[in-house]
């Protein structure tokens, strides 16, 4: 059937996974409601039960980021030591930008801070009053929290260890390539295919959720400028309009497709962020808010990364943060990939920086800005936003219903569905030539065909999920989420041991940390005793010639030589250079002769000391 088909992949991977997909399809439209209890049902005793796994593992996933960025291994080169990056650090982040992140700060943009500033978390425990200034101070920590280093963090790992494992290791682009230290060549055994078969599904499922997330808002904005109604016939007609639309861009590839969607849509997002930022008159407002937002939650980062609601036990956490890490590291093999394969030729240390540092950044600016106009709204303005998302649940609409406070409102919100649409169409468009890739592991030429199989199949979970699963589109996505994030937190803890063992491997093992020796310090009376006595006393003291009064080395500093410099050919003379630290700080160099060959007088200063009778 591969050969009749004309495919060129790995018939096992791609057939497996596409058999799964399809079976999941048919079995929701045929047992629509005892799968959608089954979930339902398992989703909810995931995040009962086991919401602090996912909580404790984010956390972990950023500390090791940080460690590898600052260890030595920080200066490995992702690809060969000399080549430099493929792309521009301008087209660098448009890409990472577009790869999926910015479908996500459109969605939940203003929708997060409103939601929390309505109905605050840790409003029973901490005595928080909705809608007052301290809720405003704990939504944007909350949504900081969730959409920064964190989330970043979820992208990072896996895109780290593909990067490496991709262009150091020259494996194939596939999860299990990861795996490689701890199977060898079993990663293309039967382990390692269904590591990659899991891969698979899960990236389709975790992409459908973030593009789900789009079709809704998509459909919100068009029934506030339209009218239309916000429906399952009119999802299903966004899905199919704007999976035809990627499918054209995937035909066109990378250059021609993702790179120039990429930067337009980067230009246009900015766009949309200076005109709230200006056009609302609350500009010097956003500016403070979002500077003193950022202290906020650097100074309670801390505790929110382990916050596990015990006290309060309300079940929030289980419905926002769980949800979203759930879902976050669902797509992360997708969003994985494609950012190794934009980032060869980055070291490490750049490409940690980089890729946690620079769009959580952004991120930060970007629910900054529109979170303080959305509290200029709610606590100096005219309100509304808190009455359409929280009392009325329309959080798709959220960003909308801010734009209609704003002078241009019907045009700009126009503009804001263009955006999101060409967001969605980006991601469709990544997310199908990186599961291909995933499924033939190789990068080199493939067949149209099975790309544009790849963005149908994710457009028809996509509408799986929001149409035939029996519940509301939003809770259909969370529960989905959790499931199929489970296995990929535990692959993730794997992923961390195999990069680092990989490294070690590698890199080699540094030699034990050599210093120079000193002697021992003795004060001046009791070395004149021991000068004067000598053996004829009756305690046993150390040899005198071994003790000084004054601090003064045994030994040279061990000259360190760079391990990685050739050795000098015959006949030619080696660069004259300070090699050793008291060299390369200017200190003075020990005396060519020994203490030992020093006079006693040299060694201790005896005129200096005050006699004593005995």
């Amino acid at each position: 059937m591969h050969d009749l088909l004309r495919l060129r992949t790995t018939p096992a991977l791609f057939f497996a996974a596409a058999g799964v997909i399809l079976l999941f399809v048919v079995a929701t439209i045929l047992f629509t409601e005892p799968l959608s209890a089954a979930t339902g049902a398992a989703s909810q005793w995931l995040m009962v039960n086991l919401g602090w796994f996912y909580i404790l593992g984010v956390t972990l996933f950023l500390l090791f980021l940080i460690y590898m960025a600052a260890s030595r291994f920080g200066r490995v080169k992702l690809g060969p030591d000399d080549e430099a990056p493929e792309h521009s650090n301008v087209t660098w982040f448009a890409m990472l930008f577009a790869a999926g992140i910015g479908s996500i700060l459109m969605f939940w943009g203003v929708a997060e801070p409103v939601s929390h500033f309505g109905a605050p978390p840790r409003g029973a425990s901490l005595g928080i009053e909705p809608e007052s200034g301290a809720a405003a101070v704990d939504a944007l920590n909350f949504a900081m929290y969730h959409f920064t280093f964190h989330t970043w963090a979820i992208f990072t790992l896996p895109a780290l260890c593909f990067a490496y494992f991709i262009h150091k290791r020259n494996l194939p682009p596939r999860v299990s390539s990861i795996f490689q230290p701890l199977l060898g060549k079993r990663i293309h055994g039967p382990v390692g295919k269904l590591i990659d078969v899991v891969a698979i599904i899960g990236t389709v499922f975790g992409v459908a959720v973030s593009i789900g997330l789009g079709v809704l808002q998509i459909n919100g904005g068009l029934s506030q400028l339209f009218g239309i109604p916000e429906n399952a016939g009119w999802q299903l007609i966004i899905i199919g309009v704007v999976t035809l639309i990627a499918m054209i861009s995937v035909g066109l590839g990378l250059e021609r497709g993702i790179k120039v969607l990429s930067n337009i849509n980067i230009v246009a997002a900015v766009g949309l962020l200076l005109f709230v930022l200006v056009a609302g008159g609350a500009t010097l407002y956003a500016l403070k808010g979002t500077i003193e937002s950022f202290g906020t939650y650097i100074f309670s980062l801390p505790e929110l990364a382990f916050w596990n609601d015990t006290l309060g036990d309300t079940g929030w956490q289980n419905t926002w943060t769980v949800f979203y890490w759930a879902w976050t590291i669902t797509w992360s093999p997708f969003v994985g990939i494609f950012i190794a394969r934009i980032s060869r030729g980055r070291t490490i240390r750049q490409f940690v920086i980089g890729v946690l540092a620079v769009p959580s950044l952004f991120s930060v600016v970007w629910f900054g800005i529109f979170g303080w106009a959305s509290m200029d709204i709610e606590l100096n303005g005219s309100g509304g936003l808190v009455e359409r998302v929280v009392d009325d649940g329309d959080i798709p609409g959220a960003l909308f219903e801010l734009l209609s406070h704003y002078p241009g409102a019907w045009l700009v919100s126009v503009i804001a569905i263009a955006v999101v649409i060409v967001f969605f169409i980006t991601s469709l468009d990544s997310a199908a030539l990186v599961i291909d890739t995933m499924a033939n592991g190789h990068e080199d030429f493939n067949p149209l065909g099975q790309r544009l199989f790849w963005a149908l199949a994710v457009g028809l979970i996509t509408a799986t999920l929001l149409v035939f699963s029996g519940e509301g589109g939003l809770e259909a996505l969370q529960s989905i989420s959790i499931l199929i994030g489970l296995p990929f937190f535990v692959i993730a803890f794997f992923q961390m041991y195999a990069l680092r063992r990989a490294l070690r491997e590698d890199a080699g093992e540094l030699p034990a940390m050599r210093t120079r020796e000193w002697r021992r310090v003795l004060p001046p009376e009791e070395f004149i005793r021991r000068m004067r006595r000598g053996s004829s006393d009756r305690y046993e003291y150390a040899d005198p010639a071994d003790a000084v009064t004054r601090p003064q080395p045994r030994t040279e500093v061990p000259v360190m030589r760079d391990p990685y410099v050739d050795a000098v050919p015959h006949g030619r003379r080696r660069p004259r250079r300070s090699v050793t630290l008291a060299g390369r700080t200017g200190s003075r160099r020990l005396p060519a002769r020994t203490p030992e060959e020093a006079p006693v007088r040299e060694r201790l200063p005896l005129d200096d000391v005050e006699p004593h009778e005995d």
